[in-house]
């Protein structure tokens, strides 16, 4: 589970003013045994807050608007999220903060995120309580930032953590699944719900892959089916606080805020896989040299 090669020959070249602060935190040596364990754990939360600094400046507006946003302002509540949430992206192109590939990845969540948001609310799946101007029907534009956000921890944490992978199935077929998972958000509205063979076609497609990441000094891994669940229950985690502030509501939230269902998790699931696919559509999934 290690690869002792030196870390210099392992990392790409630098691109965003990130890389500098990384290299300068895993040139340090505390002395061995639990230090060193400890300092790795450190480091892997902090490249992780990293990754997430898109998605986490949303989730602060999201609830800074709530609990302070003037109710009586001249600019809606959702016209400021969508403003704050574009001057976020391009300050984090400006300041060298993500790449411009990065960016045009996220570009494409946002495109096919605020698709099936405008689907989704004209069922009923959930809605937008306050009124705005910077909407398209009943979407406000701020919500593909939403999926831009998943968009760019993965674009970043990819980079950060150097991903390599074992056994990573042909990419024409992970391609045909993240279509098909695309299609049944949909479909299933009006035909009956595939993703129980959805699901299992993911088990069968992914149950031997392995993503391998540098923290620090030693690669390590995790099955990727496992790392998907674990993006997916963090995501769910912030939804929870995206309707406490009233960023959308679920119809069972309408009288007032309860917890999103955990049933919620296996959508994110998928939608995490299609996520995947996106970026990997950028980064090409590189086979680790054994």
């Amino acid at each position: 589970m290690s690869d002792p090669r030196p870390l210099a020959h392992t990392r790409p070249p630098a691109h965003t003013r990130f890389a500098a602060i990384r290299a300068r935190l895993e040139a340090f040596a505390p002395r061995p045994g639990w230090r060193a364990w400890t300092y790795e754990f450190l480091l892997f939360g902090f490249k992780q807050g990293w990754a997430c600094l898109f998605g986490g400046l949303m989730l602060a507006l999201l609830l800074g608007t709530h609990l302070f946003y003037p109710p009586d302002a001249a600019l809606a509540r959702y016209d400021f999220l969508t403003l704050a949430a574009l001057a976020i992206q391009l300050g984090m192109l400006a300041f060298r903060l993500e790449t411009l590939e990065e960016a045009r990845v996220i570009l494409a969540f946002h495109v096919v995120g605020t698709v099936m948001e405008l689907f989704k609310t004209a069922y009923g799946s959930w809605h937008y309580p306050e009124p705005s101007l910077l909407r398209i029907g009943e979407v406000p534009l701020f919500s593909g930032f939403m999926y831009a956000a998943v968009g760019s921890y993965l674009a970043r944490v990819w980079r950060i953590f150097d991903f390599r992978f074992t056994a990573y199935p042909s990419p024409l077929l992970a391609g045909v699944l993240a279509i098909a998972i695309y299609v049944n958000f949909f479909a299933h509205h009006f035909l009956p719900d595939g993703r129980l063979v959805l699901f299992a076609a993911l088990g069968v497609l992914f149950w031997r892959t392995r993503v391998w990441f540098r923290v620090w000094r030693e690669e390590r891994w995790m099955p990727l089916l496992v790392g998907w669940l674990l993006v997916a229950l963090f995501i769910w985690l912030a939804e929870n606080i995206a309707t406490f502030s009233r960023a959308w509501l679920y119809p069972s939230q309408i009288d007032g805020w309860a917890l999103v269902s955990p049933s919620k998790l296996g959508a994110w699931y998928l939608l995490m896989y299609i996520s995947f696919i996106l970026v990997a559509a950028l980064h090409k999934p590189q086979e680790k040299v054994r």
